[in-house]
């Protein structure tokens, strides 16, 4: 493998308009290609938008769904990879020719379809179908997967993708800033994003508190340094319907380290050089080798009825 340099990005996207999300992306894409990266990953729905979903009806998401790979968005990604001669990931709402509706996360050259992944923890619509399988893929030499948002916070997804090959695990979001059971969550209030010019420090506070950033730090790094990975974490900034979002996207390295993070209010991106020789010294690998299954293969394989529960969306 040789060295790879990937950018993930931030935008604020509009609900529902694809043709103004697409041209963000076109933009970033462009001058992320001209600093010499690679890759470039957008968030979760980068395409669609995201929260604005849990007000559809299965006939409205129906119409914001696409085929894929024959949708139009695919076409557009694909073109803006050949433009800009970037490797292209996004995500967006997918149909299947029964009309099933799934949550899907796609990367893109200039030749096409490259991957594909449906969310298998998808909760913003009940009509949202989840995937079930995951997805591993070659990527300019290097083995990538994905998983997109809750998908991460079950840790078995996050190892078993590593276990299937992945040194890189593209981890596209939209989070943060959502009630939630935990002490210090919330919403940000808006206000404070139409107010950032002139008051960009109380803003930060709470971007970077409880409600945000520190979340993040309790368990993100985590699940890059115990298996040993790249961890390419997107997530939009500003409004997403009614909801305020954070941005702070981020490249992790193996050792857990941030190496490259989004850290203003704009539509931007970062860039990180992977390096293939810290996949290997890193402390996650030795731990890998050093597994014992034979001692919880079946406590792991048990059966399980899932429970997810979103606090923010229940019914009051």
């Amino acid at each position: 493998m040789q060295n790879l340099k990937i950018a993930t990005a931030q935008f604020e996207n509009r609900s529902g308009d694809k043709a103004y999300n697409l041209s963000v992306m076109d933009s970033l894409a462009a001058k992320a290609a001209a600093d010499g990266a690679q890759v470039i990953a957008f968030h979760e729905c980068s395409v669609t938008g995201y929260s604005f979903a849990r007000k559809l009806s299965r006939e409205e998401l129906l119409a914001q769904a696409e085929l894929i790979p024959e949708g139009e968005s695919i076409s557009q990604l694909r073109q803006i990879s050949a433009r800009h001669n970037i490797v292209v990931l996004a995500g967006l709402f997918e149909k299947d020719r029964d009309d099933n509706i799934y949550k899907a996360y796609v990367c893109v050259d200039r030749n096409g379809l490259i991957a594909k992944f449906r969310k298998l923890h998808p909760f913003i619509n009940p009509h949202i179908l989840p995937g079930n399988e995951y997805c591993v893929f070659e990527l300019l030499g290097w083995k990538c997967g994905i998983l997109i948002c809750y998908d991460n916070n079950i840790i078995e997804n996050v190892r078993a993708t590593k276990l299937l090959g992945a040194d890189i695990i593209f981890m596209p979001h939209v989070t943060m800033c959502t009630p939630s059971t935990r002490p210090g969550a919330g919403f940000v209030d808006p206000a404070l994003w139409t107010n950032r010019e002139a008051d960009p420090t109380s803003l930060r506070l709470e971007f970077d508190g409880m409600k945000g950033r520190a979340w993040l730090m309790k368990w993100l790094p985590a699940r890059a340094y115990d298996n040993a990975i790249y961890a390419i974490f997107s997530n939009p900034i500003g409004m997403d319907d009614d909801q305020l979002k954070n941005g702070c996207s981020m490249i992790l390295d193996p050792y857990g380290d941030i190496i490259a993070e989004c850290r203003s209010f704009e539509d931007s991106y970062v860039i990180a050089t992977l390096t293939p020789e810290k996949l290997t010294l890193a402390g996650g690998h030795r731990y890998l080798k050093a597994r014992r299954p034979e001692l919880y293969r079946d406590l792991i394989g048990k059966e399980h009825q899932s429970e997810q529960k979103v606090v923010w969306l229940e019914k009051k």
